[in-house]
């Protein structure tokens, strides 16, 4: 029995003390490590990265994971381009050898077999290697005991050879700052980028939100298959459309009734008005997801209309800041005169007034506070003003 359960931790602790290499993208830097996060949370995992990383670097190396976990992140995320297990790394070539040689065969060995092809690509980030530069480094690679035939169409098992050569354009060094080599295990989802690009959508508005950073934050409110989503500042839906993509189901509320009706003016050039596919519902149809499309409602974000109690795993929204969209709330500066009981007139149309960007996110978190479940989370977007340089006289 100790025997047994000596040799089932042994088994575990092959597939889970193992170190992977994330290359990030190199663009929303600020939101990929808290990205990493969430999608680590979501399967109960911490974050635990290298020792010596970087929150700039386009490399993540993460410790304690199992390659399932990794494949998890990358089926989500649209931050990371791709996932390799961490042979060997270091700053020199004599370094990365070194450790090449360190790695233990018996991981290697089920990869490197003689009825088994293979490919190997070298990636540079931030420097463009030539075709024969890129070979030199393949062939210098010979020490590993590759036993299976080259296959560059279709090979069972991709190896890559990832150099670092900083994140200055203009400052490129003639040798790389750092090097990894590994096994390739997944990429992630940037392709959904450019399958959800506004620009190819059926309803977009001025403020719609572009498709990277609405997959962005459905990942950070760890949006999961069968959660209730809501946004209170729907707009054009672009927020619903990434949450359905990872199996939500979502609604919403806007002030504005053109827009929940989908009607007015169209965003199409060379056409005037709003035809019957432009709404949110449509876009949705549009990624084969409208089975996830409760509702949307006309309604005034300061005004409650829900019950109050916990509803919603997530809420996720885009508040209007008042630069491209207007900040409204219903409501008026005048005295308010009711009208006699007896009175048969037209029904009344509620006029507008400013919503102030303070009220507008008092207004967001006490909703969040009595309508989000225990663990749901709400994330949007705040505006902060960040000048490009100090003044002297404010340093």
């Amino acid at each position: 029995m100790y025997l047994q359960s000596r040799s089932n931790m042994a088994l575990q602790c092959s597939r889970t003390c193992r170190q992977y290499l994330l290359h990030l993208a190199h663009d929303n830097i600020d939101f990929r490590l808290p990205e990493i996060k969430a999608l680590l949370s979501i399967q109960g995992k911490p974050f635990d990265p290298s020792e010596n990383f970087k929150e700039t670097s386009p490399f993540l190396r993460l410790n304690g994971l199992s390659e399932d976990n990794i494949r998890n992140i990358m089926a989500r995320t649209v931050c990371a381009k791709s996932a390799f297990e961490l042979w060997g790394h270091g700053k020199t070539t004599d370094e990365l050898k070194s450790s090449l040689l360190k790695y233990p065969s018996e991981r290697m060995l089920p990869f490197l077999q003689e009825e088994s092809t293979y490919k190997i690509n070298v990636y540079t980030f931030n420097k463009t290697l030539v075709f024969k530069d890129r070979i030199k480094k393949i062939d210098a690679l010979d020490f590993l005991p590759f036993q299976g035939k080259v296959n560059l169409k279709d090979p069972d098992h991709v190896f890559c050879l990832l150099e670092d050569y900083g994140t200055d354009p203009n400052n490129i060094p003639e040798e790389p700052f750092y090097r990894y080599f590994g096994r390739w295990i997944a990429d992630g989802q940037r392709d959904l980028i450019r399958s959800h690009s506004v620009k190819k959508r059926h309803f977009i508005g001025n403020t719609s939100m572009d498709a990277g950073l609405s997959f962005i934050m459905a990942n950070h409110a760890r949006v999961k298959e069968h959660d209730l989503v809501y946004d209170p500042f729907v707009g054009t839906g672009s927020l619903l459309v990434a949450c359905c993509q990872f199996g939500a189901y979502v609604c919403g509320t806007d002030i504005d009734y053109n827009t929940i009706h989908g009607a007015g003016k169209s965003s199409r050039t060379n056409q005037k008005w709003r035809g019957p596919d432009e709404n949110i519902r449509a876009n949705l149809r549009q990624y084969g997801t409208e089975r996830q499309y409760v509702d949307v409602l006309i309604s005034d974000a300061s005004k409650a209309i829900w019950r109050r109690e916990a509803l919603f795993d997530a809420i996720i929204t885009d508040p209007p800041y008042g630069i491209r969209e207007s900040t409204r709330r219903t409501g008026s500066h005048k005295d308010i005169i009711k009208p006699p009981e007896d009175f048969c007139g037209e029904s009344h149309v509620p006029v507008s007034m400013e919503y102030r960007l303070s009220d507008i996110f008092s207004d967001l978190l006490n909703f969040a506070a009595h309508h989000l479940v225990m663990g749901g989370r709400l994330v949007y977007w705040l505006p902060i003003y960040r000048p490009e340089r100090k003044m002297p006289w404010l340093a």
